[in-house]
Parts: C-alpha cells; structure tokens; sequence
C-alpha cells in the first residue's frame, strides 16, 4: 500500500469516528478509537511512537511521541482543539523530517464536519 492510499484509508476510518463519537472528547478517546478501526480494517497502527532526535552526533530521548504512526509510513497527529494553528503543522513538519517520513496528516476532531479538520502535510 502506497503512502496515498493509506491516508486515504486512514480519512475514511476517522470520517466514521467522527461520526459516531462527535467532536467534545478528548484526544486519547478519538486516538483510541481509530487505532481499533485501522485495525478492523487490517491496516497496521501504532500509537505514541517514541522518537528521538539526534543533535550533531549524539542521539537524544526527550519524550516525544508520534500519537500514530500507521503502516510505518504515515504519521498522524490527533487533535481536538477549537482551531489547527500554523505550530501545529509545523510540529508535524518536523516529526516527518525526523523520522524521514513523506506523508502525514492532522485530524482536528472538534470540528462539525472532519471534512473540516483535515490538513495534510508533505515532507519535501
């Protein structure tokens, strides 16, 4: 599977979380419940994956975590805020620069429509 098609995979499964759960709840609970429905479709997610950064030659753990990281090529950030601000495509920006990854997307579930709450994000 192609980076492409599995973000379109991973749209659709957060369209029907969305839809069944609404927007109000907390990360954690909409993360959770895409994780499940990746999995419901075979399609293989992690979540909070660890990731270092690696300054001049020294490899450095500071706590971050991608919040999924799905078929090893597509990072996704889960939100739930009133509004995707310009840091939070720049925090993603820079996690796929980190872990040389092409593809990854913002989901912001404190929208009406996740059609609304979708940004995606090219690395290069």
């Amino acid at each position: 599977m192609d980076d492409d098609a599995t973000a379109r995979i991973v749209v659709d499964s957060a369209v029907k979380v969305h839809s069944a759960l609404g927007p109000g709840l907390l990360e954690s609970a909409y993360e959770a419940c895409l994780i499940h429905e990746l999995g419901k479709r075979n399609v293989r997610a992690r979540s909070q994956v660890p990731m270092s950064i690696r300054y001049e030659d020294v490899d450095v753990d500071v706590g971050y975590r991608l919040d999924l990281l799905v078929e090893e090529r597509v990072v996704v950030e889960v939100k739930s805020c009133q509004a995707l601000l310009p840091i939070h495509t720049a925090q993603l920006l820079t996690y796929l620069r980190l872990g040389g990854i092409r593809l990854g997307l913002l989901l912001n579930f404190n929208v009406a429509h996740m059609r609304d709450g979708i940004r995606r994000v090219i690395n290069g």
